[in-house]
């Protein structure tokens, strides 16, 4: 099982081991485009891993800050109270990068950078860029997806 995000049409398909499609959910990536250097709010390119999946069990729309859920439930008036927060819901998929030197170890390293496969609010679209490097889902798409992959599945990100 492998996953291939398309930052040029905004897609994640999911594919099984003959290469076939399984899934295909649209996503958004990062509004500044694809990059691998620390602090440039871009999603990095290349083949990484799923290294950890967190959130199994908690709610739908639990709200997450440093990968530990808050105990909050995504509402529009809790996003209202704090409109400028980068919301990581439901469930969060953290990538690693595999290759040396382009998304792996130092100032490039995808898992230090904090990239995610995570959930966002409904009211935030997906199909287009607007992340700040992370691959927002649409909620019900990623408990879907969440439940099919396992740790350590292949990803690969391309333009």
């Amino acid at each position: 099982m492998k996953i291939i995000i398309h930052i040029a049409v905004q897609t994640l398909e999911l594919l099984d081991d003959a290469g076939q499609v399984l899934r295909r959910y649209a996503v958004s990536t990062a509004l500044k485009g694809a990059g691998e250097v620390s602090g440039s709010f871009c999603t990095p390119r290349g083949w990484h891993i799923i290294r950890a999946k967190i959130g199994a069990g908690c709610p739908v729309n639990s709200v997450f800050v440093r990968r530990r859920p808050t105990g909050e439930i995504y509402t529009p008036e809790l996003g209202a109270q704090f409109p400028q927060r980068d919301w990581i819901l439901t469930r969060i998929m953290w990538l690693s990068g595999c290759e040396v030197g382009f998304n792996r170890l130092g100032k490039s390293d995808t898992m230090r950078r904090y990239i995610y496969l995570h959930g966002t609010p409904d009211t935030e679209p997906v199909g287009v860029a607007g992340s700040h490097g992370c691959i927002r889902m649409r909620n019900a798409d990623l408990l879907e997806l969440f439940e099919l992959v396992p740790v350590g599945a292949a990803v690969e990100i391309v333009e």
